[in-house]
């Protein structure tokens, strides 16, 4: 009698049994090259994420191949972060970033600290508060010191324009639009 449904491609090999080939060498994976009009100092409009339709200014590459990017915070609000590269839309304005430094920031700075958990009881959960992890205050001035440069170099039309969200309304079509 037949079998309901798929049936399972059973074939028998005759033969040596685990033949043993030779292991290929285990690839490391390379940077990622960045998008040709991506430059150090160039305006792009993030698409994902919390802060998408933000204008953000470009930093650097980082190590993991993610961009690092900053509102700046004083204008925007978007804080240093990082994005990649698929969820953003270079466009042609640039910003002259007047040599900060930011060679100090890497994907290490973006590490989350490991909090102990503590055991479980009753008591506990309900006394407990929901405490957000805030970012330190040295980090929050280290970022504040580091965005200063940039912001005070921008003309009152750049901070409008990087103030302004990006959106897309009825009759504009992003495949004809020039960034």
């Amino acid at each position: 009698m037949g079998q309901a449904g798929q049936q399972r491609c059973v074939q028998k090999k005759f033969g040596k049994k685990g033949v043993k080939g030779v292991k290929a060498e285990k690839k490391t994976q390379k940077k990622t090259a960045l998008k040709k009009n991506i430059v150090p100092g160039s305006v792009l409009i993030l698409l994902a994420g919390r802060f998408r339709g933000r204008r953000v200014v470009f930093l650097k590459q980082l190590e993991s191949g993610l961009l690092l990017v900053t509102g700046p915070y004083a204008i925007n609000g978007v804080p240093l972060r990082r994005a990649n590269q698929r969820y953003c839309i270079a466009t042609s304005a640039k910003v002259d970033l007047k040599g900060a430094d930011y060679a100090s920031v890497d994907d290490a700075y973006f590490a989350r600290t490991e909090a102990k958990k503590k055991g479980k009881s009753e008591g506990a959960f309900f006394s407990e508060e929901s405490s957000k992890s805030q970012m330190p205050q040295e980090k929050k001035d280290k970022q504040k010191k580091m965005e200063e440069g940039i912001a005070k170099g921008l003309g009152a039309d750049m901070k409008a324009y990087l103030k302004a969200r990006f959106s897309l309304s009825a009759n504009m079509y992003p495949h004809e639009l020039k960034f």
